[in-house]
């Protein structure tokens, strides 16, 4: 297989608008009411929380399923070091998945925000960026539980993802260090010798975090306009009007206040 036609593939899949059709399935156009967004926390509020959990789950997978399939074709599968190509390549699959999503085709290139898509995609490379994506959710559950504002976490914990991505290669190149320092054959060797051996492998996968966590942040310019002035709905506000839809975040419609699941 072209491991280059995974590009437009991981596109085309990430662009599947499954809020929107979940919706349509039961007789309603998500995109204009509620929060308008066609992401599973739109989709929970109005529909229930088995249709957060359905939709979630889908989206998570289109960006989950091309970036396991690349690394399975390209064999970089479980591998922190890899040629350099290989791993622009890997990453471009995984960078399409969310484009696709907030981007779709099939709905006049309008889409969701890619939290939950990105995500899988993440989660998908690994484990370069299994890592940064466990260490960024973290990032987004300490926020949320502090400001209780599901905009302000997710780009919040976008803007660390590219730190997250810079640590785990920065740890790695370490433990290579200190594998090649306990050989017999190199135990004389003075440590910067030793580190010039180790190559740093992280840079494709800092920019690719980098970009990722720009658009992401972009894409919540109103959430953060809104927190700015003070305005921002949080969790538990019966006024609240979610658009962001968000890892973890289940929105249940009832007559009381919005919950997390």
């Amino acid at each position: 297989m072209n491991p280059y036609l995974l590009i437009p593939l991981s596109f085309l899949l990430g662009s599947i608008p499954f809020g929107f059709l979940i919706g349509k399935s039961r007789g309603l156009d998500i995109r204009t009411q509620g929060s308008g967004n066609i992401g599973a926390t739109n989709l929970g509020r109005l529909l229930g929380r088995k249709y957060f959990v359905m939709c979630f789950i889908l989206d998570f997978t289109k960006g989950l399923m091309p970036t396991l399939i690349a690394g399975s074709v390209l064999g970089t599968l479980g591998y922190m070091k890899m040629n350099p190509a290989d791993a622009w390549l890997w990453l471009a699959v995984m960078f399409m998945a969310p484009i696709g999503h907030m981007f779709t085709p099939w709905l006049g290139f309008k889409g969701g925000k890619g939290v939950a898509t990105g995500l899988g995609a993440l989660i998908g490379v690994m484990p370069a960026m299994t890592l940064p994506a466990t260490g960024a959710l973290v990032v987004f559950i300490v926020v949320v539980v502090l400001w209780k504002m599901i905009g302000v976490a997710s780009s919040v914990a976008a803007a660390s993802l590219p730190l997250w991505t810079w640590y785990a290669f920065a740890q790695y190149e370490t433990f290579e260090e200190r594998r090649i320092g306990s050989q017999t054959q190199f135990s004389e060797l003075p440590a910067t010798d030793i580190d010039l051996m180790v190559a740093n492998h992280g840079l494709p996968f800092i920019v690719a975090a980098t970009l990722l966590a720009v658009i992401v942040i972009n894409k919540h310019r109103p959430n953060l306009s809104r927190a700015i002035a003070g305005v921002e709905p949080k969790i538990g506000d019966s006024k609240a009007v979610p658009d962001a839809e968000t890892v973890g975040s289940a929105v249940e419609p009832d007559d009381s206040s919005d919950s997390t699941g």
